[in-house]
């Protein structure tokens, strides 16, 4: 489909858009759980008459998640939720060849970045769909004349669901929000596969250096902070994780890792990974000890995991040595070298999730936004999580395109499964 451009966006530069939809076609390929989804919405239309804004990141995985939200008949805009995270070629073709109005530029400043909020929730939508919480805490706190309009939320993020939470403890979640996050499907899968790997992806694209030999720190062993430690184990790193939460710590151990408080760790480490969702994880204090040439990055949601507010103080200049790549000169003569701006690595330095990963966990957004039309007005709000049977379809029709069959359970094995009288 080509638009005759007098669609609404604020992209790069629309004669990108072919490169985009070579790329968007070729992630396509390996996201066939979504595809069959696609093919249903385009004929059942569960989606038709509601207005939706997604933030998220501007992939070409998200376009073929946007493709299919408006083959559902969703009258949607798309927004970046991060400023660096955004493919310029993803964005022209979404304007170009779908006509989807899209506002999101790779590098956009934060008023920009907030002005593409504003944006979004001038849509007035009825479906959010959010990776960070963003949209969701601009409409709680500047719209609440446009509440009645909604429906409810997706949110993807660990970040954005701590948002979540916490806005419902203080009473100001009004409308049903789905743990899209929490999904099997998502959190196993993409959480702990994608993010271990394209956050590798993005430390080499940005660094060209060797992993293996390197003493690797990793802030957060949640499922991201797993998937990162054990890539990183694989590439021949040695690597040492941090955390507060002692269960995540003793599963980190017991999965062969040192653990060590970050004061200990900042004094080992050659390069630095933050995946935990909260703020100044590395601080003053541990970029004083760090060794010259430390590495520091983030793969957590926001850039607040890096205090980079104390590095710019400890510095007495700062160099960009690389794309995406600074070079701190610390005023007692030693270097850091932060990536991607203490942004998400994986995503300004690299492509983000593979695709076959994001396959699960946009199909998990797709059908949340179809759960909430057709359960509107029926859930109570708050966190609410996303349907067993929705996860364990996915799974499924995500084995079926890999060719994989598994066992049924037997009549008899149902019925004991279901009895408390059978037993030795």
């Amino acid at each position: 489909m080509t638009t005759t451009l007098t669609i609404k966006h604020e992209v790069k530069d629309l004669a990108l858009a072919p490169m985009g939809k070579q790329r968007i076609e070729w992630a396509g390929r390996e996201m066939p759980v979504l595809r069959q989804i696609r093919e249903r919405f385009a004929t059942e239309k569960p989606l038709a008459g509601i207005r939706l804004a997604a933030c998220c990141h501007v992939t070409t995985e998200t376009a073929n998640l946007a493709i299919a939200l408006q083959a559902a008949g969703a009258d949607a805009v798309l927004i970046a939720s991060n400023p660096l995270s955004t493919q310029d070629d993803v964005a022209a073709c979404l304007v170009a060849d779908y006509g989807i109005p899209v506002f999101a530029i790779k590098g956009e400043d934060n008023a920009t970045y907030h002005r593409h909020v504003e944006m979004a929730l001038d849509h007035r939508p009825n479906i959010i769909i959010d990776d960070g919480s963003d949209v969701t805490t601009s409409l709680v706190l500047h719209r609440a004349h446009q509440l009645p309009d909604i429906i409810g939320t997706t949110e993807e993020t660990t970040t954005g669901l701590v948002r979540l939470h916490a806005m419902f403890r203080d009473g100001k979640l009004s409308f049903p929000a789905i743990a899209v996050n929490d999904a099997e499907t998502k959190h196993f899968f993409d959480n702990r596969y994608g993010t271990g790997q394209s956050t590798l992806d993005g430390i080499f694209r940005a660094t060209n250096i060797l992993v293996a030999g390197k003493v690797i720190v990793v802030s957060g062993y949640g499922w991201c902070g797993k998937g990162v430690a054990q890539r990183a184990r694989g590439m021949g790193a040695n690597v040492i994780v941090t955390e507060v939460n002692p269960v995540s710590a003793l599963e980190a151990v017991m999965d062969g890792f040192r653990v060590l408080p970050m004061a200990a760790a900042a004094q080992e480490g050659d390069i630095f990974v933050t995946v935990t969702g909260n703020k100044h994880i590395i601080r003053e204090e541990h970029f004083a000890v760090m060794k010259d040439g430390a590495i520091v990055c983030n793969a957590g949601h926001f850039d607040l995991e890096i205090d980079l507010v104390a590095l710019d103080r400890l510095s007495a200049s700062k160099n960009t040595v690389r794309a995406f790549t600074q070079e701190y000169r610390l005023h007692n003569g030693k270097s850091l070298i932060v990536l991607g701006e203490g942004r998400l690595i994986n995503l300004a330095a690299a492509e983000g999730h593979p695709a076959s990963v994001m396959d699960m966990s946009f199909a998990n957004q797709a059908l949340a936004c179809e759960y909430l039309v057709k359960n509107k007005g029926q859930l109570q709000p708050g966190v609410v999580p996303i349907p067993k049977d929705i996860d364990q379809e996915i799974a499924r029709l995500k084995l079926q395109a890999m060719g994989i069959a598994i066992d049924a359970l037997t009549t008899d094995q149902v019925q004991y499964l279901n009895s408390w009288t059978e037993g030795t």
